[in-house]
C-alpha cells in the first residue's frame, strides 16, 4: 500500500466526517485525487462507516464481554439468537475453549443478568464468562495515527 493511501486511511480513522478539503490538506493530495482514492478504498478496504457512541451518556452504563461455550448441535441456533438480541453490539466466533465472544450493552447489571438467564433457559450453554468493561482506555486506534500507521505496512 502506498504511503498516501495509508495516510488517507489514518485520516478516516481519526475523523471519518471531516471535509475533503481538510483531509486533502492533511494528506497533501488534490481533492480530486483524494476523492478517487476514497472511492477505491470504499470498494476494497472500508466495510462500513459508523459512529462511536457514548453509551454512558445514552443511559447504558453496563457493558460486558461475555464468552460462551455451547453444545455443538446448538451453535447455529445460539448464534441466530445472539444476532436477534437488541443488546448485543458485536459477536465473534472464537477458539481456545469457547465458541463465541459478545460485546453486550445494557442499562444496568440486572438487565444483563436477566438476559443471560433467559439465554440459559433457551439454550444448553456449557459455560460462560462475563467480563465487565470498566473504562475504555483505547478504542478503535489501529491505523488511526498517521505517524505509526505506516509502520504497520513496513514503511
Amino acid at each position: 500500500m502506498k504511503p498516501k493511501d495509508v495516510a488517507i486511511l489514518a485520516a478516516l480513522r481519526q475523523d471519518g466526517r471531516q471535509k475533503l478539503t481538510q483531509m486533502s490538506k492533511q494528506v497533501n493530495l488534490p481533492i480530486s485525487t483524494l476523492y478517487d482514492r476514497l472511492k477505491t478504498h470504499e470498494k476494497n478496504f472500508i466495510q462500513k462507516h459508523a459512529s462511536l457512541l457514548n453509551f454512558d451518556a445514552l443511559g447504558f452504563q453496563t457493558r460486558a464481554h461475555v464468552l460462551f461455550k455451547v453444545h455443538k448441535e446448538e451453535k447455529e441456533q445460539f448464534m441466530e439468537t445472539l444476532q436477534r438480541a437488541p443488546f448485543i453490539n458485536s459477536i465473534y466466533k472464537i477458539n481456545n475453549g469457547f465458541d463465541f465472544l459478545t460485546e453486550c450493552i445494557f442499562r444496568n447489571i440486572h438487565e444483563l443478568e436477566s438476559f443471560l438467564e433467559n439465554l440459559e433457559g433457551k439454550h444448553r450453554i456449557k459455560s460462560k464468562e462475563v467480563y465487565y468493561i470498566i473504562q475504555d482506555v483505547t478504542r478503535e486506534q489501529f491505523l488511526a495515527d498517521p505517524i505509526t500507521a505506516p509502520i504497520v505496512f513496513g514503511g
